[in-house]
């Protein structure tokens, strides 16, 4: 039997919201200038995978700004669902685009060159990313936030990207594997593609890994709305209108 959960105050859960809306402009403004220099170095070197991460970067604002417009409200709860669905078609959008890339590499449409800057990017997002993933849905867990924790899955598919991107654009200037490359790019869109269905159905709550107390907690969170409420009947009585 699941323990319930323990009620948040309103203070808390004022605080909880400042924090996510505070990572969220975080987030805004480390990929502003992500996007930038990798899809500026992407053009430059012709790499796949160095514009996917780049548009990546990009639809991480579109997810953070999303975020900050429903956490904007009155009542976050309300706008929860339509944030969901744009985080989704983002992820959607972004694997349809770099999978299209990556074929016309591997098909001989170029190949990637090597790119300094496109390795010091992903380095600098390798380092960043997974703490500011941490904190956000750490916050988002708390709250029961599906859209705070799948905002922050998005940034944890950063650090993913920029291991994959790291591992491709360093074989292909060390070994000379251009094709390195466009894998990785494949690979990137194969992360896309499966974190967009966990959002599309709200499952990003519980998929994420965590302590046992922390996913139950969030879990609960987010099952509320579906699940019927009980409701309680004291021992000795009828419930009503039997």
């Amino acid at each position: 039997m699941r323990a319930p959960l323990q009620a948040l105050t309103p203070e808390r859960r004022g605080l909880l919201s400042r924090r996510i809306r505070l990572f969220a402009a975080a987030t805004i403004t480390y990929n502003v200038i992500e996007a930038v220099v990798a899809l500026w170095a992407g053009n430059v070197a012709d790499s796949a995978a160095l514009i996917g991460f780049g548009l990546d970067s990009v639809i991480e604002v579109t997810s953070a700004v999303a975020l900050s417009w429903q956490f904007a409200s009155k009542d976050p709860e309300r706008r929860e669902q339509l944030t969901l669905r744009i985080i989704a078609v983002s992820f959607f959008a972004l694997a349809a685009f770099v999978a299209a890339d990556s074929i016309r590499a591997l098909t001989g449409g170029g190949e990637a060159q090597h790119s300094l800057p496109g390795i010091v990017v992903a380095a600098l997002s390798l380092a960043i990313m997974p703490v500011l993933s941490w904190a956000q849905r750490r916050a988002g867990r708390e709250l029961g936030s599906r859209t705070a924790v799948a905002d922050s899955k998005q940034t944890l598919l950063c650090s993913y990207l920029s291991a994959v991107l790291l591992v491709g654009l360093v074989l292909n200037s060390i070994m000379g594997w251009w094709w390195a490359d466009a894998g990785a790019a494949l690979i990137i869109a194969g992360i896309a593609v499966r974190e967009g269905i966990n959002a599309w159905r709200g499952d990003a709550c519980c998929a994420t890994a965590g302590p046992a107390e922390q996913d139950a907690a969030c879990c609960a969170g987010c099952q509320a709305e579906s699940e019927p409420a009980a409701v309680p009947v004291a021992l000795g009585t009828k419930p009503a209108g039997r």
